[in-house]
């Protein structure tokens, strides 16, 4: 009996260890400048930074523009919609993080600051390896005292770069950013964007932290959610309408979707359409 306790918790701690995918961080070529970028910094998250905190100061109003892949990621990612998955998830992260001190107002319209995003590259999920981990981990949660985490086999993994602009142009904030799936913190989904999906979250949370603090944001994010970013992660409405152009968080739908291995698209609720003029 000793010796299954050891091994129930050695295990987790060992594939925390092996499994985690590691992505490359590169210059994409779509920022307007890399020369103020900070040195590339972090192991498992890795950043290039830039903060004008000055410039940033008197930002009351922020529009974002739609995210988009880069040619090279495009082609690792075989349809429109789940590249869609992506950049939704991502611009929806950054708008609702952005609420809390800003004002969000539409593409297009005028504001202090304009955001905008490119995936540089992605690593697809093992979609067969994703439905082997959650099948092992459903069936060790049932056997054992403690769940085996997910394979540390077929993991995804993301890169993305950003900047904000003044109206004049000028950059105000920049950053390149990569990020890979590890076997702890993200679920196992059937989806060749499973993870880029959950990555893109994580991308657009750790982005809005560095506008609204106006610094690199170092560490976790430890306070507690405002009111407006609980509701949106339930799926409710934001608290700018500008934010519905990029759909609403799955809430807990997507909660149990996921304890499951679903694709994000089956709980994901999309933008609506905007009626031509």
């Amino acid at each position: 009996m000793p010796r299954l306790k050891i091994a129930g918790v050695g295990l987790p701690l060992l594939l925390l260890i092996s499994g985690c995918t590691s992505v490359p961080l590169k210059e994409g070529g779509t920022l307007t400048s890399y020369n103020q970028l900070s040195p590339a910094k972090g192991k498992f998250t890795k950043s290039r930074t830039f903060v004008d905190a000055q410039g940033l100061a008197a930002v009351k109003t922020v529009s974002i523009l739609p995210s988009i892949f880069s040619f090279e990621a495009a082609s690792r990612i075989k349809t429109v919609q789940d590249r869609s998955l992506v950049t939704n998830a991502l611009d929806r992260a950054v708008c609702v993080a952005l609420s809390d001190k800003y004002q969000l107002v539409p593409a297009g319209q005028p504001a202090d600051l304009t955001v905008r995003a490119v995936v540089t590259d992605i690593v697809p999920t093992n979609k067969t390896m994703a439905g082997v981990s959650t099948a092992v981990s459903l069936g060790s949660s049932v056997a054992l005292p403690v769940g085996i985490p997910r394979l540390p086999a077929g993991l995804g993994g993301l890169a993305v770069e950003a900047e904000a602009l003044d109206p004049m142009g000028a950059q105000r904030a920049a950053v390149i950013w990569s990020k890979g799936a590890n076997s702890i913190t993200n679920s196992a989904r059937v989806s060749e964007v499973g993870d880029a999906y959950s990555l893109a979250a994580n991308f657009g949370t750790y982005f809005s932290r560095m506008l609204v603090a106006g610094k690199e944001p170092k560490g976790l994010d430890l306070s507690l959610p405002s009111g407006q970013r609980m509701k949106s992660a339930m799926g409710g409405k934001p608290k700018y309408a500008a934010c519905d152009a990029f759909g609403r968080a799955r809430g807990l739908a997507g909660m149990v979707a996921d304890k499951f291995g679903a694709p994000p698209q089956w709980t994901d609720k999309k933008a609506k359409a905007t009626p031509q003029s």
